[in-house]
Parts: structure tokens; sequence; C-alpha cells
């Protein structure tokens, strides 16, 4: 009998301070109204937010997970997430930086596949660089979502890494274009955009949902997609939303 597998989709970057952790979580929030389960693996792990941004205080982190999995102490994945409300939980990245690098990247691909077994749902955060956990997340996550800005340097960065990417033959990848990050930054054309990655933008997300107080709704620990006014004040932004969430789930949408 064949197991049943969640979808897993990496978030990732070419420079930092693109909205990758602020959006995750609005994906997230997307999915809990589909009535998926869903898990936010935080491998920033460093300087990881997702906990933060839903103020959330956890006592177990993936250096826990992956610590006891080493020493043959681990029995379930939930002993290590954190909930956030009947849908979503949260494995947070270590809270002392120290710990983060006692990670071996190895094993970061079967905490994906753990959580992959006990949810609907994998999203996982990552850090720009593209070092050996971000490489990790990547290669065994089913897609890949590149988020980029209207910004010069984060365009030239995600350019050459499309380009390691086309070399090596990966694809399992699309890009979405962050107009909400900053939206005083309009420096290029939809059209200048695509010649410079050499690539389609498969997803916008408009200026639209550029909120001044973030800070508030992140000190309260809010998903802005979870409001019940998120679908009609923000019409455009709530289609993407959700396209990109019947991309990744395909036929299992309504299972």
């Amino acid at each position: 009998m064949r197991i049943k597998k969640g979808k897993s989709l990496c978030f990732a970057s070419a420079k930092g301070g693109v909205g990758k952790t602020i959006n995750i979580l609005n994906l997230a929030g997307i999915f809990e109204q589909l009535q998926k389960r869903v898990l936010v693996i935080d491998l920033d792990l460093y300087s990881g937010g997702v906990s933060v941004s839903l103020n959330k205080n956890t006592d177990k982190s993936v250096f826990n997970m992956v610590e006891d999995m080493i020493n043959n102490r681990y029995q379930d994945i939930k002993d290590y997430a954190s909930s956030y409300d009947n849908y979503i939980d949260i494995l947070a990245a270590p809270k002392d930086p120290r710990d983060a690098g006692k990670i071996d990247a190895k094993y970061l691909e079967e905490v994906i596949k753990k959580a992959e077994l006990n949810y609907d749902v994998v999203l996982v955060d990552t850090n720009h660089a593209l070092n050996d956990i971000s490489l990790v997340a990547m290669q065994t996550c089913d897609q890949i979502l590149f988020l980029t800005t209207n910004d010069p340097v984060d365009l030239k960065n995600l350019k050459t890494l499309l380009a390691i990417f086309k070399d090596l033959e990966i694809n399992n990848y699309k890009v979405l274009l962050n107009n909400s990050r900053d939206p005083f930054k309009d420096y290029f054309s939809m059209y200048d955009i695509k010649h410079i990655l050499k690539h389609n933008i498969d997803y916008t997300l408009s200026t639209g949902l550029f909120l001044k107080e973030i800070e508030n709704h992140i000190m309260n620990g809010i998903i802005i997609t979870l409001d019940k006014k998120f679908a009609d004040v923000m019409p455009k932004d709530y289609q993407t939303f959700l396209v990109i969430a019947t991309d990744l789930l395909g036929d299992d949408i309504n299972e």
C-alpha cells in the first residue's frame, strides 16, 4: 500500500529582506482555509524569524529534533513542533545560534521527509545564502519558490542563481515577484525583469499588500490571510496565494 505523502515547498531567495518569512506564513494561512494541516519549518537556522513573526515562545527546535535523531531518541515530529492553531504548526530555528552550527545538513532531508508523512503541506523557510542547509532543503522539497523584488541587486543575484540551476538541469522552481516588500521601488518593468532573469515571473504580489503596521501584526502573531476580510480587501493577492497553493497541491487539493 502506498503511503500518502504531503507536499513540500521551499521558500528561497538570492538576497535577504525580500519577504520570505511573512509570505510563507501568509501562504500557510491559505492552506488552512483549504483545511490542510501545515508545518512551517524554519531553516534560517542562525536568524530565523518564524516563531517571532507568530509571537510564539517555542520550547523545541530543529536542533532538538536532529539531536534526538542522531541519539536514537526521536519518536514523533510533533514532539518538536509548536502549535499556532488547529491547522498550522511550526518547527522553529534554534534560539541559540551556537546550536545552529551543530546541525549536520545531511539530517535535514530526513526532517523534511518525516514532516511530509505527518502533514498535508510542509513549507520550508531558508536563509538566502546558498549553503549546505539551503541546498538540502531545495533538493528535498517537491517545489522551490524563489522570491524576488524589483531591486537591481536582488534581480542580479537571482539571475546568477537561476543560471546555476539551469546548468544543473534543476527545473522544479517558480519565481514570485514581491512588489509589496517596497512599493516605492519601481526600477524595472515586467518585461525588463523577465529579460534580466531570462525566466518568466510565475506569480506576483501587488503593492497593495504593503502594510505600514506590519510590526503590530507581528507583535500580535497575526497571519493576515486568515482575516475573513482579506479576500475582499486584497482580491488580487488572495488569488495569487490561492494559485500558488493549488499549483503545489495539484490533484491532492480536494483530498
